[in-house]
């Protein structure tokens, strides 16, 4: 054996050796990635626990507030052309309302996007008076629609211009919030979305969960009318 082969097949240990540490870097930081994320927010919910969605970048708790089941979960967006990726909090109240169609309003609506059905509704309503500027809304049943005067006042979230969508449905009600833009030049030069940085603060839950059950509140005493 000559030495240039040994040297090369010493190279190609070193090389093996650094992606194994790699990989198995990548794959501790992903399995610690949802204590760090919800790190602060856990005491915040009864019974928190974790789910497994099997999808790289969706992160999911499950827990109860004042009584109520709640959904917090986490989706990497990489749809939208000319701009980093996205990293999406998605708050859920998954309990049932008194309605008999979706009203979606989406902020900035531009297209596709990988946390909302928002496209595939049907029907686009105008906007009214007094709601969010730049705001879109569509339904799957106008004739059935929420009135407007039962959601107005309970968008104060939307003077956040992280807030992107309020989604209400006979299923549940939910708001979509960006919480981190993929970090540039990793970005630029490695096309990885890389949102170490994310941190799921107490107090943005907590307004979230606070600003969904009030908006609850007020569809149910509508209904009673």
């Amino acid at each position: 054996m000559t030495w240039q082969t040994t040297i090369g097949i010493l190279a190609g240990l070193g090389l093996a050796f650094l992606l194994v540490r790699q990989l198995l870097a990548a794959s501790a930081r992903r399995a610690a990635e949802p204590d760090i994320l919800f790190g602060q927010v856990q005491n915040i919910l009864e019974n928190p626990r974790l789910e497994s969605t099997g999808t790289v970048g969706v992160l999911r708790l499950l827990g109860e507030w004042n009584g109520l089941p709640v959904q917090v979960q986490t989706v990497v967006d990489t749809l939208a052309v000319r701009k980093l990726p996205s990293l999406w909090l998605m708050v859920t109240i998954p309990e049932p309302l008194p309605l008999h169609s979706t009203f979606d309003l989406m902020m900035r609506a531009a297209g596709p996007t990988s946390f909302s059905n928002f496209d595939l509704l049907p029907h686009a309503v105008l906007v009214p008076s007094g709601f969010p500027e730049h705001a879109a809304i569509r339904t799957d049943d106008p004739a059935h629609l929420l009135p407007a005067h039962v959601i107005a006042p309970h968008l104060g979230a939307f003077n956040n211009p992280r807030m992107k969508e309020l989604l209400i449905s006979p299923k549940g009600l939910r708001l979509v919030m960006q919480m981190a833009e993929a970090d540039r030049a990793r970005y630029g030069v490695f096309r990885q979305a890389d949102f170490r940085a994310a941190l799921l603060e107490a107090y943005t839950l907590q307004d979230m969960m606070v600003r969904l059950a009030g908006i609850r509140r007020a569809i149910i005493n509508w209904n009673a009318r």
